[in-house]
């Protein structure tokens, strides 16, 4: 299994790559977290940042399995195998409805991608790939056809139970979002910018219903219920209480994904002040 350290660190912003993507990665590295993961992901861009660096694992979160056939994604990831032995999780999804063209049967349509994947000139192992898991079905699948399940939107209660689902084996490794204050109106304004998006989209509606929420928490970019489950905030030792929390519940990884309510621009500043709370080096 593709080792990925206690933490690591999620941003959509490296999936542009270029120079700068390289140089955050590289500082990511000599920081000590354990893993990158990037949105909208695709396996020659993990290639690149498996490149800037010398120890970090790099994973897609989430490789979206209607926009990568599979022959082409196991063949390109066996490339990036033999040049960076161990180091790449590649992070599969069945994205969403009113995001991917021709989606049908998304348990079905998983299932067929990895036998794709099995099947393949070069097959990609059980080893290198996960899934963004969130219903008990998916999560199931994870650990039977994958090294285990990256859900998304979660809090600590959720990878509780997902721990049950999935047994005591397989990756557990959970996106958190994080926003470094203490001010409560400044943090939910920053979450609520980011967690807005997902109150529209059923895969992350139909799971907060099963956690507990209601219809009325996800109006108006989500309640302030909503938002303090599923954002992380306050002073460094809340924050680092939080996070233990989701380990204490059964995660073997946290992926963080800072935000600073400036998504154009890497949070480096944030990723510096988190390594510090968490005593990574």
């Amino acid at each position: 299994m593709v080792d990925v350290g206690r933490f690591g660190i999620w941003s959509s912003k490296l999936r542009e790559g270029g120079g700068e993507a390289v140089e955050a990665v590289e500082e990511l590295d000599r920081l000590g977290f354990g893993a990158v993961w990037f949105g909208m992901a695709s396996v020659p861009a993990a290639g690149e940042l498996l490149a800037a660096s010398s120890r970090i694992a790099v994973a897609t979160g989430i490789l979206s399995i209607w926009q990568y056939d599979a022959a082409m994604v196991a063949e390109q990831a066996a490339a990036v195998e033999d040049r960076h032995p161990g180091r790449l999780l590649l992070g599969l999804g069945v994205s969403h409805a009113p995001l991917a063209k021709d989606y049908r049967k998304p348990y079905s349509a998983m299932v067929d991608y990895l036998d794709a994947l099995d099947s393949a000139s070069a097959p990609l192992p059980k080893e290198s790939r996960a899934l963004a898991a969130l219903g008990p079905r998916m999560l199931r699948l994870a650990a039977e056809r994958t090294a285990g399940a990256h859900p998304y939107l979660v809090d600590a209660q959720f990878v509780a139970r997902a721990r049950e689902t999935l047994g005591a084996g397989p990756l557990l490794a959970p996106e958190v979002k994080v926003v470094l204050s203490a001010d409560p109106a400044e943090a939910r304004r920053i979450g609520r910018e980011t967690v807005d998006m997902y109150t529209r989209l059923p895969n992350y509606t139909d799971n907060w219903l099963r956690m507990g929420f209601e219809e009325k928490d996800f109006a108006d970019g989500g309640s302030d219920r909503l938002i303090d489950s599923v954002v992380v905030w306050g002073d460094d030792d809340t924050i680092r209480a939080r996070l233990a929390e989701f380990h204490d519940a059964g995660a073997d990884h946290v992926a963080v994904q800072v935000l600073d309510g400036a998504p154009d621009r890497h949070p480096r500043e944030g990723w510096r002040r988190l390594a510090g709370l968490l005593e990574l080096r």
